[in-house]
């Protein structure tokens, strides 16, 4: 695979697991839910360290989340950032503190079957303009990304594809469905294991269903 042509730092924001993904609940024992959701965050981030320069974790509780420097991600902490939208701008500012002209981007961490060269495609696409991923749905992001040096400018949350829009950020129209496939709901999940789920969340599956 060729290299992202503009350099790119990510920033996946993440959730204590035992809190994570409520919605989700069902698809495996109680018991294993955030093995379920560890799992989801370390196949994206496998991924995604693959593409991009620097892929930057940041997460309510960096203890519970530490294996995922395993996949060659960063882990630090929101240090109080309040919600979802405000630990992005903490990691956005600790990104730009290093280079100040990079493309930041914010990728979520529920995407499971994301395939890199599908994130690639994405950011080619993008060529250094703000622009944004719309979910499978239409609605949600699962992937905004500045203009070299610029402000990120995340509203993530309900709408967030029609906020992200409304900024000036350009939607992207590759299919992509590995990277719109973001995983919410037992059927979300049934549905990424039809495009081919990633080891990490693949094996725990298995190994539940061997139970």
């Amino acid at each position: 695979m060729g290299a992202v042509p503009v350099p790119v730092d990510l920033i996946v924001p993440l959730k204590p697991p035992r809190l994570g993904k409520s919605r989700l609940r069902g698809a495996v024992a109680d018991a294993r839910h955030p093995a379920l959701v560890l799992a989801l965050a370390a196949d994206t981030v496998t991924a995604a360290v693959s593409v991009v320069r620097r892929v930057l974790v940041v997460a309510a509780d960096p203890a519970a989340v530490a294996t995922l420097r395993e996949t060659g991600a960063e882990v630090v902490g929101e240090h109080g950032a309040g919600d979802l939208n405000a630990a992005l701008r903490r990691g956005e500012a600790l990104l730009r503190a290093d280079d100040s002209a990079a493309v930041v981007g914010a990728l979520q961490a529920d995407l499971p079957a994301l395939r890199p060269e599908e994130l690639a495609a994405a950011l080619a696409e993008a060529d250094g303009r703000r622009a944004f991923a719309a979910d499978a749905a239409g609605t949600g992001t699962t992937l905004l990304l500045s203009a070299p040096g610029a402000a990120l400018e995340p509203r993530f949350g309900a709408g967030s594809a029609f906020a992200h829009a409304a900024t000036g950020a350009v939607p992207l129209g590759l299919p992509a469905p590995s990277l719109r496939r973001d995983v919410d709901t037992p059927a979300d999940l049934a549905r990424a294991g039809e495009l081919g789920l990633g080891r990490h969340t693949g094996q725990l599956l298995c190994e539940g269903s061997a139970a």
